[in-house]
């Protein structure tokens, strides 16, 4: 005979008096909010943003100050010669467009990385000291050895870029889990502090100038031949949905992550370093762009939930489709000239960002 009868067993609950972190509510309420919206398959919103991005690149190959036509391309074609029109397509056009979507993939892929490494949904690159930390490493390489190799400062800004991570870790290591609101209100701190130390340095050597083409994201200067190192981030897009499942496994909680068998120590360092080098690639070939890794994945898991393997693809869309976006709102509102996409999508980003602020405890 059983120890507990049939209505014993209806009486068991589960105990909710012990306490959860701030990443385990959310993952909550997100399984709740994919139950609520298992009618629209994955399929359906990856082809949907696909879509629109296919959308995107046509108007983003379409716009710009010198003279294009698609007719002057499909004539081109026909006789096998090259033009005016095609030689701007390929040259400046193309180029550009693969380098704002690689951008767009590459800082939504390492927001919601961080994120889960960190087990918080209010944090990005930019707010951990990641871009910041880059862009001092990117200036002093520059100061020190003006004639490096362009791969030299990479690396020298990624190492700065995981320096100032870990620092940020070590800042928020006692904030308990319940204040979560409190770590990205530090990561800002933080970031404007590395930021006032690059600025004071390049006042001090007359490198401003230098300085600003790093802190705002622009494409205007981007030809074939100067975004070729952007692709270095689509690899590590690619090896962040190999590792998806690990990194599922660290946003559930230490104690899952050991006794599944997951090292926590590793799969945190690798996260932290694909993390880095992606600001870093990105801010050496565009500059930062805030807000891409703390919008695209908080919109992508209210829809998906936070299965990262499934939801990865999504957040990768829509990254790119964002960008695109932006751009073209930035060579639109002022023809001929342009706006940065960090100006754009820094309006944009902070509007959403206090929206998402205030809607944090009624979601919870």
């Amino acid at each position: 005979m059983s120890l507990f009868s049939h209505r014993t067993h209806a009486r068991l609950k589960p105990n909710t008096s012990l306490p959860t972190s701030s990443w385990q509510r959310s993952a909550s309420h997100n399984l709740g909010t994919e139950a609520r919206r298992a009618a629209i398959p994955p399929w359906l919103i990856n082809t949907a943003s696909l879509i629109v991005m296919g959308l995107l690149v046509l108007m983003s190959l379409s716009i710009g100050v010198a003279d294009f036509s698609w007719s002057g391309i499909l004539q081109s074609i026909i006789s096998h010669s090259a033009n005016s029109d095609s030689s701007l397509l390929i040259v400046s056009r193309i180029p550009r467009t693969i380098a704002i979507i690689l951008t767009g993939v590459a800082m939504a892929v390492a927001g919601m990385i961080i994120q889960v490494v960190l087990k918080n949904r209010f944090v990005e690159p930019s707010m951990v000291g990641a871009t910041q930390s880059a862009a001092l490493g990117l200036l002093v390489v520059s100061l020190l050895f003006p004639a490096s190799a362009l791969i030299i400062k990479m690396g020298v800004a990624t190492m700065t870029a995981v320096v100032g991570m870990m620092l940020f870790m070590l800042l928020i290591h006692r904030i308990p889990p319940t204040d979560f609101l409190m770590i990205p209100l530090i990561g800002i701190v933080f970031g404007g502090i590395i930021e006032a130390v690059t600025t004071f340095i390049a006042y001090q050597t007359e490198s401003l100038q230098m300085l600003s083409v790093w802190q705002f994201g622009d494409f205007s200067g981007v030809l074939a031949g100067r975004y070729e190192l952007l692709w270095l981030t689509g690899g590590l897009c690619v090896l962040a949905y190999i590792i998806a499942d690990k990194l599922t496994i660290i946003g559930l909680g230490d104690n899952i992550a050991l006794n599944l068998g997951i090292s926590k120590r590793q799969v945190t360092w690798i996260g932290v370093g694909m993390v880095a080098m992606m600001s870093a690639v990105v801010v050496v070939t565009v500059g930062m762009i805030p807000f891409i890794g703390l919008i695209v994945p908080n919109i992508v898991s209210r829809l998906m939930g936070d299965k990262l393997r499934r939801s990865l693809p999504a957040v990768a869309l829509l990254g790119a489709s964002a960008v695109l976006l932006c751009d073209i709102i930035g060579r639109s509102i002022r023809y001929p000239f342009e706006v940065p996409v960090a100006t754009v999508f820094g309006v944009v980003g902070t509007v959403l960002f206090l929206w998402l602020l205030l809607r944090a405890p009624s979601g919870r």
